[in-house]
C-alpha cells in the first residue's frame, strides 16, 4: 500500500494519485482537505472514488484538536468569539451541526455506493495486497 499526505487543489491531487498509481499499489491519502488551500471533499473525493483511492481528513468535529483553525493559528491565536471565516478541517460544529450543510449532503452522497461497487472495490484492494 502507499500512501501520501495532499493538502492542494484536485488538480495537483490527481497528477500525484496518476504517478503513484504507476506502481500497481492500493493508495490512500492518509491527510487532505484544507478548505483555503482549495483543497475541498467537493474537489477530492470524486476524484479518490473514481481512482479508488482512500482519503482521510483531520478532524471531524471542531473541539479539542481544533483543526478548524487554519495553520496560522500557531502565530495568530484565534480566541473565543472569533473563528476564521473559513474552517481548515472539520465537518461538524461541538453541537453537531454541520459546518456547511450542503458539504455534509455531498460527503453523505459520494459515500454511499451500491453494495456491489462496495464488494468490488474490497475485492480489488484484497488482490493488490497479495500482489495478484
Amino acid at each position: 500500500m502507499l500512501s501520501f499526505h495532499n493538502y492542494s487543489q484536485p488538480s495537483v491531487f490527481e497528477k500525484q494519485v496518476r504517478e503513484l498509481q504507476k506502481y500497481n499499489r492500493p493508495v490512500i491519502c492518509t491527510e487532505y482537505m484544507a478548505r483555503p488551500r482549495k483543497s475541498t471533499f467537493e474537489g477530492i473525493l470524486p476524484i479518490a472514488k473514481s481512482d479508488e483511492v482512500g482519503a482521510i481528513n483531520w478532524g471531524l468535529v471542531a473541539g479539542r484538536t481544533q483543526t478548524n483553525l487554519p495553520w496560522d493559528s500557531w502565530r495568530k491565536p484565534y480566541v473565543h468569539g472569533r473563528q476564521p471565516k473559513v474552517w481548515f478541517h472539520e465537518i461538524f460544529q461541538t453541537d453537531g451541526k454541520p459546518y456547511r450543510q450542503e458539504e455534509a449532503d455531498f460527503i453523505r452522497k459520494i459515500s454511499s455506493a451500491p453494495a456491489a461497487a462496495q464488494s468490488q472495490s474490497r475485492e480489488n484492494l484484497l488482490r493488490a495486497g497479495n500482489g495478484r
